[in-house]
């Protein structure tokens, strides 16, 4: 009896040794902040990890406002390698046969050259691809200024019935998956799990640096050009009364960060445009004003596409246009038209196409 208590006693000394022995100081990474951060860890080793990503730096152009950038989404070059990773993989779509780069064609300023895009069920949607360009200084996306930031309207195409048609679920569990995102979306954004919030974040790094100003216009405002009679001509016609173009398109972006009612249309409208938005009868029919940056590359023109060369543009405005009662007041001509000459129409039809930067879509 006594031999079974002395044992007894040594099975507990040694039990109770091996607790204090799991129990002694763990040595580890204890910055909550690191990478490889150790919840358990009491002595810090010195082994931390901290993550950190390389800014990406954006040259604000001459003429330009500061870029406003999300605090919570700085532009990183991580972050743009991902985002322009998934612009152009069609692996967001439902049938992993169309990417953002479908409808928004680089060749072509990052718009489409048809008139209405085909998603991927091969229905047509009733607007124009705009344009992507200069995107870090619009206030408003969508011809119909619906979003009030690039991060949100990213979010719409994934889902919407005649575009990609997806769900974020089924895009998550696809990103999540696959064998270089999960790593991609790491260096970016230092995140274990992919989840809508981030592929849109990323994207939207990716279109604040589709920047361009260099064209042959910027080089004659830098000195390194210089432009035709023609050219010259008719920049004097945009900048005037003449050809009141400047009224909305007159800053270095060429763009008024705006919304008009350009004369399209009689009422009723078929699109209320901005007034589908905001609910109010006075912004029926009125439009987000495009840049007319790269206008030479970005054909059809206006929010339908209506439109398919320039001479088209410069002939609606020159004829007159069409009266509603929410025609813009800078539409001071509207049923009498500019009363431009075939040779003036050239001039600001060559004036135009110095906006254009052959950088901008071959690099």
């Amino acid at each position: 009896m006594r031999l079974n208590i002395y044992t007894l006693l040594a099975c507990i000394f040694l039990a109770t040794s091996a607790c204090k022995k799991d129990l002694s100081p763990l040595s580890g990474c204890t910055e909550k902040n690191a990478i490889n951060y150790n919840i358990n860890a009491i002595i810090d080793d010195g082994s931390c990890n901290y993550f950190s990503t390389t800014p990406y730096e954006i040259t604000i152009p001459e003429g330009f406002p500061n870029m406003t950038i999300p605090e919570n989404n700085p532009i990183t070059v991580e972050g743009v390698i991902l985002g322009e990773k998934l612009f152009n993989d069609p692996i967001l779509s439902a049938n992993n046969n169309q990417a953002c780069i479908n409808c928004h064609q680089k060749a072509f300023s990052f718009s489409d050259p048809n008139q209405f895009s085909t998603g991927v069920d091969n229905i047509k949607g009733t607007r124009n691809a705009s344009a992507l360009i200069n995107l870090g200084w619009n206030k408003k996306f969508n011809w119909d200024g619906s979003v009030s930031s690039l991060e949100e309207q990213a979010f719409e195409p994934v889902t919407n019935p005649i575009e990609m048609h997806n769900t974020w679920e089924n895009v998550a569990n696809k990103l999540n998956s696959h064998e270089e995102y999960p790593n991609l979306f790491k260096a970016a954004f230092n995140i274990e799990y992919i989840d809508s919030t981030y592929v849109v974040m990323a994207i939207a790094q990716f279109e604040r640096t589709l920047i361009s100003v260099n064209s042959k216009f910027d080089k004659y405002l830098r000195g390194e050009a210089q432009l035709t009679p023609s050219e010259f001509n008719g920049y004097a016609i945009f900048n005037s009364e003449k050809g009141d173009c400047f009224h909305c398109h007159g800053s270095q972006m060429f763009m008024d960060n705006s919304f008009h009612n350009n004369g399209l249309d009689n009422e009723p409208f078929t699109d209320q445009g901005l007034g589908r938005v905001t609910g109010n009868a006075s912004d029926n029919g009125k439009f987000k004003t495009p840049s007319l940056r790269n206008i030479e590359f970005s054909a059809p023109y206006m929010h339908d596409g209506r439109f398919s060369s320039l001479d088209e543009v410069i002939e609606h405005y020159n004829s007159g246009g069409n009266y509603s009662s929410t025609v813009d007041p800078l539409m001071k001509k509207i049923g009498i038209g500019l009363q431009l000459t075939n040779q003036e129409k050239q001039d600001l039809i060559a004036f135009l196409k110095t906006l254009s930067d052959e950088d901008f879509i071959s690099k």
